[in-house]
């Protein structure tokens, strides 16, 4: 099937968007769709898989426990080690941020 990532974006919600695009036994890959989304103050991810997220359109800022920030825009990407505790601290408010995640062991 062809698809295009930047068609059919939802319109902007309440919360974020994901959408599964592929999976498999030891990866998934996802759409996610958000603009000007946060995770809760309190609500890091610790997730028991590596991700690679990269930022297709839009910019965020992702917060690492300890206090680290990265500043992603288009093209930007970055690895986040399985359990390596995590939130998305900003997203534009302003425009859709589209980013992929592929999530592997």
């Amino acid at each position: 099937m062809n698809a295009n990532l930047f068609e059919n974006l939802p319109a902007p919600a309440a919360e974020e968007w994901f959408e599964a695009l592929v999976e498999a036994d030891h990866v998934t890959v996802e759409r996610i769709v958000s603009r000007g989304h946060a995770s809760p103050a309190s609500g890091w991810y610790d997730q028991p898989r590596h991700e690679w997220v990269v930022v297709l359109k839009g910019c965020a800022v992702v917060a690492f426990d300890g206090g680290d920030e990265v500043r992603l825009g288009p093209g930007d990407h970055l690895t986040i080690a399985a359990h390596r505790r995590h939130r998305v601290a900003w997203t534009d408010p302003d425009e859709d941020t589209v980013w992929l995640a592929v999530h592997y062991d």
